[in-house]
């Protein structure tokens, strides 16, 4: 095993966190060297659910829900949000220190499709079961994020935004509501991870970290 040879292969599934997606660049910059084949994939939660119970990827990325437990599947707590809201920067509540639902109500609600799978329990957003007059589903983070900002909509997320990866156009405001999202790391029962797995990992927490020393307390 200490030969050199062959491509290193490594694969996260993940709903649409820009985190993820810092924590996979530090882990290329680290351990990519000369050779890799290296997949993040910002999916469905089905999806994302069914390639780490089948172990197509390594690890899944997801808010959490009791549904996971059916499905020979380990959740690990990375973080506890409270719901924010992605606007606009220049959206017409952007200056609010929180919003309510009623106060979004004339506004677009914005969400990523589920195809076939599109029940709650499946939702990247804790919202999702929410009636709205006015609902737009989409595939990719890019077409939301133009979306927002081209129609003034938003969309309920856990408030962890990175401007150098998503631009300064997009702010997260609070969203009065109780409730938490439990955000975290899904894995296979009958794995470990491996030694690119632990490194994703522990990129993943010093990112978190960082952002949790940064975030005012009351938007924790």
């Amino acid at each position: 095993k200490k030969q050199a040879g062959g491509k290193q292969e490594f694969t996260v599934s993940t709903q649409h966190y820009s985190f993820a997606v810092n924590a996979f660049v530090d882990l290329i910059k680290e351990y990519g060297g000369e050779s890799y084949d290296f997949s993040l994939q910002e999916t469905q939660t089905y999806t994302i659910i069914d390639d780490v119970a089948h172990m197509r990827s390594e690890i899944g990325i997801l808010y959490y829900n009791d549904f996971f437990k059916a499905n020979d599947l380990v959740f690990r707590e990375l973080f506890v949000a409270r719901p924010h809201v992605f606007l606009n920067s220049s959206h017409p509540l952007a200056g609010r220190k929180s919003v309510s639902m009623e106060e979004l109500a004339p506004y677009p609600y914005l969400s990523y499709i589920q195809g076939d799978h599109n029940a709650f329990y499946f939702s990247e957003e804790i919202q999702s079961a929410a009636e709205s007059e006015k609902d737009i589903v989409v595939w990719d983070r890019a077409t939301l994020f133009n979306l927002l900002i081209g129609l003034d909509g938003y969309t309920v997320c856990s408030g962890v935004i990175d401007q150098k990866l998503n631009g300064a156009s997009i702010i997260a405001v609070p969203l009065r509501k109780e409730g938490e999202m439990h955000i975290g790391l899904l894995t296979h029962k009958q794995t470990h991870l491996s030694r690119l797995g632990k490194a994703y990992v522990d990129a993943l927490e010093r990112y978190i970290a960082g952002l949790e020393a940064q975030a005012p307390s009351e938007n924790r």
